[in-house]
């Protein structure tokens, strides 16, 4: 097919990870100038996956909810703009991470924003767009417990009781939560964020702040940029680019510039 004088195939995903599948096989061929995720941030990431390493520039034209990756590599969530940048734009050198064997393009972390996710994925049943995500944050802050984590970042260890524990690549999560607001997708760095525990019926003071990216200003807030991270924990539960796993130990790094992505 061809439009705006440009040739295109489409291949659709048929199973989760066949996203990641399709890349990495498409990355191998010569006459195929960029391979396009149109979806959302799984999608993207499962693109992402398949390209990482490869030198094959990737495109992202959002269609998902939450778009969470593309507001920090500056795509615009209108597929049309999105669509013009692509055709006009420049791949560029990308940061990825990798938690254990597993990749991530956006935001890892355990906490508070898991509690939010769980709840999020059940109001997905009756409730489309963002507000699965906001129903999520009410029924978190009545329902979260703090973790007790020992972390330890390029060597310099700590261990306390957590309200948030994010390692970030870009900047959002939860359809716009500016989680880690100075984190660059492109500095060669991971932005470790941690919110120290606080009682319950505290949580709703903060959440103006950490909507409006004023999280790392909280007292309770540490903010550090890292190559390397370890979070040990009992039975971690651990949100990977809005994939949760559970595991005892997550060892964070990032992989500096190892996608070449249009923006």
């Amino acid at each position: 097919m061809k439009a705006r004088g440009t040739e295109y195939s489409i291949y659709r995903t048929e199973k989760p990870g066949h996203g990641t599948e399709l890349a990495a096989m498409l990355s191998d061929d010569s006459e195929i100038s960029a391979v396009v995720s149109v979806g959302g941030d799984g999608t993207a990431g499962e693109v992402a996956a398949g390209l990482t390493g490869t030198g094959k520039p990737m495109g992202i034209i959002p269609a998902g909810t939450g778009n969470d990756f593309i507001k920090s590599a500056g795509i615009p969530n209108d597929p049309y703009k999105a669509l013009d940048l692509l055709l006009a734009g420049k791949a560029r050198e990308t940061d990825t991470g990798t938690v254990n064997d597993c990749f991530f393009l956006n935001v890892c972390g355990t906490g508070f924003d898991v509690t939010v996710l769980d709840y999020a994925e059940k109001e997905k049943k009756k409730h489309r767009g963002l507000t699965p995500y906001f129903l999520g944050l009410i029924k978190a802050i009545f329902h979260y417990k703090s973790i007790h984590l020992k972390i330890t970042a390029d060597s310099q260890a700590e261990e306390k009781q957590y309200l948030i524990c994010s390692v970030a690549n870009g900047r959002f999560i939860g359809g716009g939560i500016p989680i880690c607001p100075k984190a660059d997708i492109q500095d060669g760095k991971l932005d470790l964020v941690l919110i120290d525990s606080v009682p319950r019926w505290r949580i709703p003071f903060y959440l103006p702040g950490l909507m409006l990216s004023r999280d790392l200003s909280f007292k309770i807030t540490r903010h550090r940029n890292v190559s390397e991270i370890i979070v040990e924990g009992s039975q971690l539960r651990v949100n990977i680019d809005g994939d949760i796993r559970s595991m005892d130990r997550a060892e964070f790094r990032i992989n500096p510039g190892s996608l070449m992505l249009i923006r």
